[in-house]
This record gives structure tokens, sequence and C-alpha cells, in this order.
């Protein structure tokens, strides 16, 4: 069977919000501060979605909950128009995708208490010790997500390794602004379709998921 063809850019667009990306430039432009009613068009709380990849919790999330808007921000072109593809193909309003580095435009792009969750999930650990500065959860990152919630704003951290979990466990804890949070029942293996396409792949496989939720006080 062909495949269908790719949209245009054009097609794109609506999901789509242009930004600096620092990996392609030594020193990029400080984007303008978000507008997020602005970007949306309407007041309706947002959440985002850090390091999204095949964008399958934003595309079951935003049509579980249409009064939400979700904001995704990955740092790999190709899969942020991959996405974008699919989401012109079943139409959101309540989708925007950005292609950057999370780190920097949290601490860059964005307004203080403007999200409502931010969402992590299965992060790569980067092994490798010439890798470290790759690795996404640090310290640094959890205070400019901490920034960026409003006050009982939800951050939520899913992974497959035990280690990255006890090390950001370790540091979420020892900051006073954020308090643990009791986790949500998650579906089985039998009812998959609001899960990352990593967590899919892993309960079908009986692999170990490690979560942490947590608020800003």
């Amino acid at each position: 069977m062909p495949r269908p063809p790719k949209l245009s850019l054009d097609a794109l667009a609506p999901f789509l919000f242009d930004v600096p990306h620092p990996r392609y430039s030594a020193n990029p432009a400080m984007p303008p501060i978000l507008d997020l009613p602005a970007l949306f068009g309407n007041a309706h709380p947002v959440e985002l979605e850090v390091g999204f990849g095949k964008g399958l919790y934003l595309l079951n999330e935003s049509l579980a909950r249409p009064d939400v808007n979700f904001l995704g921000i990955e740092i790999e072109r190709k899969y942020v128009l991959a996405t974008a593809g699919k989401l012109a193909k079943a139409p959101r309003q309540n989708v925007k995708l950005l292609c950057t580095d999370a780190r920097w435009y949290l601490e860059h792009g964005m307004p203080p208490d403007c999200l409502q969750a931010v969402h992590v999930y299965f992060p790569d650990p980067w092994w490798k010790n010439r890798h470290q500065k790759r690795k996404l959860f640090t310290r640094e990152f959890a205070e400019r997500a901490l920034r960026v919630l409003v006050p009982g704003g939800e951050l939520h951290f899913v992974t497959d390794v035990q280690d990255y979990f006890t090390q950001t466990l370790e540091l979420l804890t020892a900051l006073p602004a954020l308090q643990p949070m009791p986790i949500p029942q998650r579906r089985d293996a039998e009812d998959l379709a609001p899960l990352t396409n990593f967590e899919r792949k892993y309960r079908v496989e009986g692999r170990a998921i490690w979560q942490a939720r947590y608020a800003k006080a």
C-alpha cells in the first residue's frame, strides 16, 4: 500500500510555533516571552509536555480534554513535524508544538506561573559521561519547571530507568516548594490509549515503570 502524501508546511503551520533553537546557534536570539492566551486564543489552563517524541500523549489528551490547552516542546525537528502531521489529520484547536531546547526555553521564553502541569515522560538517561550535559532532568531543569508552574500546578515524571528515578526524586525532594502527591491509578495493558508510545510498549512487555507527581506549594 502506498504511503499517504506528506502534508505541506502550510498545512502543519496551525500547530507550529516558531522559536529559536540553541542547537543551531551558539548565541540564539532571546525569544519574546510567550503569551499563552494569545497563542491559543483563549484563557484555558495550559499543560506542557517536554520531549513529546511521537506525540501520542498530546494527541490523546488534547482530544480527551478539549478545555485544556497543550504545549509540546521537542528538540528533534523530525518528531515535531511528524506530530504536527498527525494533528493536522485529526484536527485539534488546543495543541501547539515548539522545536527547541526545553531547558533553555523554560528560562528565556516562558513567563512565571503560567502552566497547570509539566509532563516529562521517559527522557533519555544519557549513560555516557560525555553526554551528561544533555540530560534533561537536573536540579536546574526542576527549578525552571517550578518557576513556570502556577501555585498548585503539577510536575509529572515517568521513567523506566530506576537509577534516573532515584536521582530525580532526591533532587525534587530537596526543593521545598514542591510537595509529593499520590500517583493516580494508571490504566493497565488492556487500556493504553492515553499513554506514551514508550509506556505502552514497556507495560505490554511487563517492564517496571517508575513515576512521580509533585505539586507546587
